[in-house]
């Protein structure tokens, strides 16, 4: 059955002491508690939405992270009771501004830990969320690792590759990354040594007042003559934490987010008969937990791959 109904929202956290505490709302439309979230705006990204949604009901700014869950369930159409399949995607995100005040869709909001907010819950789907939450610490370091938008085809291009501009379309995959990246709070910008890697992400760096980073391990050919080093830098670069955001090529990221998801055993549903996607203009959203005591680097716990900033992303959550 396809999806009739698409929506968005997050677990929303702050910090508190030495844990977190999450956000619990009561509609008073359905007389419930829930976790914030509401309806894709035509044209929107599912990350969007959240974004917007936790504006919107709760007053907090919100920084996404990873994907936690995706819910569906069935709605009486209004008019004429026919049930319509919706779905819900929640991501984590950290409130790092904002205060609530009452509105039409919320009339009060509760900072809890997250044992309180799940016995206050209403509907057994979003106390299922909540765990899942739970499950991995939400003060996690962040990746966004970008594949470079279009560029057009290397045979047709007649000047050092290095230099191949974005495409027209390339362009607007960019312009489109900018809307989406911010999302998840970049806070510096790395990129293969190729103009349309840099392309790609030039535009976060400027917002940010921030250079490109050139990483030579992260280009294709600086990769493959010894992908543990490449992989070794992407680890120190995540291992200095934040939300580092990395530009690379179709022949490294696929290697790359395959290697660390064997290396620590996390499952990508995202790929397909073994094969890790990486289209033009695609990103991928690791997360990363501080090293064990004795281990090397920082442990990938999460990826989500986001196929396309045009259209509305659907991310294939791990």
């Amino acid at each position: 059955m396809s999806v009739d109904v698409r929506a968005a929202g997050a677990v929303l956290w702050r910090r508190s002491g030495a844990g977190f505490e999450v956000a619990v709302v009561h509609r008073p439309r359905y007389d419930d508690w829930s976790l914030p979230k509401g309806k894709v705006d035509p044209g929107e990204t599912l990350a969007a939405t959240a974004v917007r949604e936790i504006a919107e009901e709760t007053g907090f700014h919100a920084v996404l992270s990873r994907h936690v869950a995706r819910t569906t369930y069935e709605v009486p159409a209004r008019g004429n009771g026919r049930l319509l399949k919706k779905s819900v995607d929640y991501f984590s995100g950290e409130a790092v501004s904002g205060a609530f005040a009452a509105n039409e869709e919320v009339d009060e909001l509760r900072w809890l830990d997250p044992r309180a907010a799940e016995q206050l819950l209403t509907r057994p789907a979003d106390a299922r969320v909540l765990r899942e939450f739970c499950a991995l610490p939400p003060a996690q370091t962040t990746v966004l690792l970008v594949r470079h938008a279009k560029a057009g085809k290397r045979e047709d291009w007649t000047g050092d590759d290095d230099l191949r501009p974005l495409s027209e379309a390339g362009h607007r995959q960019a312009a489109a990354l900018r809307d989406l990246l911010p999302l998840f709070g970049p806070d510096r910008v790395f990129s293969a040594p190729r103009l349309r890697c840099v392309q790609t992400v030039g535009g976060i760096a400027d917002s940010l007042g921030a250079e490109v980073q050139h990483e030579p391990l992260l280009s294709e050919e600086g990769y493959w003559p010894d992908p543990a080093l490449g992989i070794r830098r992407l680890l120190d670069i995540a291992g200095a934490g934040g939300t580092p955001l990395i530009s690379s090529q179709g022949g490294v990221i696929p290697d790359v987010v395959s290697a660390l998801a064997d290396r620590d055993g996390v499952e990508l549903p995202a790929a397909r008969d073994g094969v890790v996607p990486s289209k033009k203009g695609s990103l991928w959203v690791l997360s990363f937990q501080d090293s064990p005591a004795g281990s090397s680097g920082p442990v990938l716990v999460g990826a989500d791959y986001y196929p396309s900033p045009l259209p509305a992303p659907v991310p294939a959550a791990s």
